[in-house]
């Protein structure tokens, strides 16, 4: 009697069986399964608290839920909904932590269970309500703009009908597009298939940030072992973590597509194929121009170590051409020119507190006013001078440095600019970091200080970007709620969590990692 080969999703479920109960290679101290069934309970935790406080267009179809008018109207719902939803994503942030530590003696095969984790971690979050923000709707937005005939470039949102009923953002009426062209060939797609209904073109964006996901760790994963870096550590550090899970999957930000073809750009270029290298980052360029920063690092991987100025420049200058090139073709489709270029002259304005930029400002403005200065304007002065700096940091990365550490001063170039900006979303610190956890991210303050900025913009976006209806009297206002349970939850792990404080109390094994392995959860 012949057995039948099982279809595409049993072979997938055999694979992700096989996975789950493999016994641990050599390098891998424990089996990661109390990590990753943690991890699964706090994206099964997001996904829920995302039905009482997530951003839900008004035309939903799941505005006429039962589940979801208890959990969105009814005060015992909202406030459920925002405990679960912060518990859910520190939980996935201290199943992330846990993983490092049950897999500290990294080796080949610990990629299976990195990537089973991302899996098990992401997936859930496919169905989740937006959540840290409702730029997605924008995405559709954007694309409506596209199939009317109009220009987002020089259009905002606000020129659509029922515009604000599909969960735009206010903020985005009058806004030009900030992306690039090939990402609104994306956006204009998603809305003819779906004919712009906002849950599945929600859904159809987080589909692609999946597709960037992957690219981000296969590409990651196979760079930093051109870079002798362990690749299943690197691909942790930058896809395992639950600021890249929730910024580029349960927020479907283009994140993840972005640098997922810089990643591959620069993996190509440093194979030696510096043309699949110049074409990638063009793609790349044209979902977000910021990764521009990319090129020139392209022109030195092309030139080669050691390479003389002219040649330099000659790959420079060939490496911006065909890019140009590529761009002025494909701006004869939907007419969209070259009006991505003012995402890069024309950023967005104002300043965000919590940047360094932003942060010292305030400070320098304080400190200018009490003496009878005109505070503000200095601030603005100084925060300028800060946002140049780093442009000059970046500049002077192209230009020297050591020629066999192209890909890090990549890292640190894109670093400067992001920080010393006076703007710094949550999901920017996902631009620059892959280039530095290829290179390798050291087990000491550097990985430490990873950890301290995972876990400060999960709590920060836990409470920042909550949807309630003004209506709902809860027992403390909603980020108040927010903001105490995940601080809470991060005393734990700091201070009382057996496992997770040896994070940050313990030194680091000469030739190891840190957190030392104990049983149990």
């Amino acid at each position: 009697m012949s057995s039948q080969r099982p279809g595409l999703p049993g072979r997938i479920l055999e694979r992700l069986g096989s996975l789950w109960t493999s016994v641990p290679p050599a390098g891998v101290n424990q089996p990661a399964h109390w990590a990753l069934g943690q991890g699964l309970v706090g994206s099964l935790l997001i996904v829920f608290g995302s039905i009482g406080v997530g951003w839900l267009a008004d035309a939903s179809v799941f505005t006429r839920n039962p589940l979801f008018i208890t959990l969105r109207t009814e005060t015992w719902g909202v406030t459920t909904s925002i405990i679960a939803l912060v518990i859910g994503a520190m939980l996935l942030t201290r199943s992330w932590l846990r993983l490092g530590q049950r897999l500290r003696r990294w080796g080949p095969g610990a990629i299976r269970p990195v990537v089973l984790a991302v899996l098990l971690w992401g997936l859930p979050l496919m169905f989740a309500v937006p959540i840290y923000s409702r730029d997605v709707y924008a995405y559709g937005g954007q694309g409506r703009l596209m199939v009317a005939g109009l220009n987002p470039y020089t259009n905002g949102i606000s020129s659509l009908n029922n515009w604000l009923e599909l969960g735009t953002d206010p903020s985005w009426a009058s806004t030009r597009t900030p992306y690039g062209p090939y990402f609104l060939w994306l956006e204009r797609w998603v809305v003819q298939i779906t004919g712009g209904q906002p849950d599945s073109s929600v859904l159809m964006f987080r589909m692609i940030a999946l597709a960037g996901a992957a690219l981000c760790a296969y590409y990651g994963y196979r760079l930093a072992q051109l870079h002798g870096v362990d690749g299943a550590r690197t691909v942790w550090l930058m896809v395992a973590n639950p600021l890249f899970l929730i910024s580029c999957i349960a927020s479907a930000h283009n994140e993840a597509l972005m640098i997922g073809l810089a990643v591959a750009g620069v993996y190509y270029a440093e194979k030696g194929n510096w043309l699949a290298g110049i074409v990638l980052t063009t793609l790349s360029i044209g979902v977000k121009p910021i990764t521009a920063i990319v090129l020139p690092f392209i022109g030195l991987q092309w030139a080669g170590p050691g390479a003389t100025w002219g040649r330099r420049f000659l790959c420079w200058a060939g490496t911006g051409l065909i890019s140009l090139a590529l761009f002025a073709v494909s701006s004869l489709a939907y007419g969209l020119g070259f009006g991505w270029v003012n995402a890069i002259v024309d950023p967005t304005p104002g300043f965000i507190a919590y940047t360094p930029s932003g942060f010292s400002s305030n400070i320098l403005a304080g400190l200018l006013t009490a003496i009878g200065l005109d505070g503000g304007s200095i601030a603005e002065a100084f925060r300028t001078a800060l946002k140049w700096a780093g442009i000059g940091i970046a500049v002077l990365l192209i230009l020297r440095g050591d020629d066999r550490q192209v890909v890090r001063r990549l890292g640190l170039a894109f670093t400067a600019i992001v920080v010393l900006g006076p703007i710094i979303q949550p999901w920017y610190v996902l631009w620059f970091f892959p280039f530095l956890a290829v290179t390798g991210i050291r087990d000491n303050w550097q990985v430490k200080l990873w950890y301290l900025t995972v876990v400060f913009f999960v709590v920060f976006g836990a409470q920042d970007q909550l949807h309630i209806f003004g209506f709902v009297n809860t027992p403390l206002p909603a980020d108040a709620i927010a903001g105490l349970v995940a601080l809470a939850f991060v005393a734990y792990l700091v201070l009382l969590d057996p496992k997770t404080r040896r994070i940050i109390f313990e030194r680091p094994r000469k030739g190891g990692h840190s957190g030392i392995e104990a049983r149990g959860s």
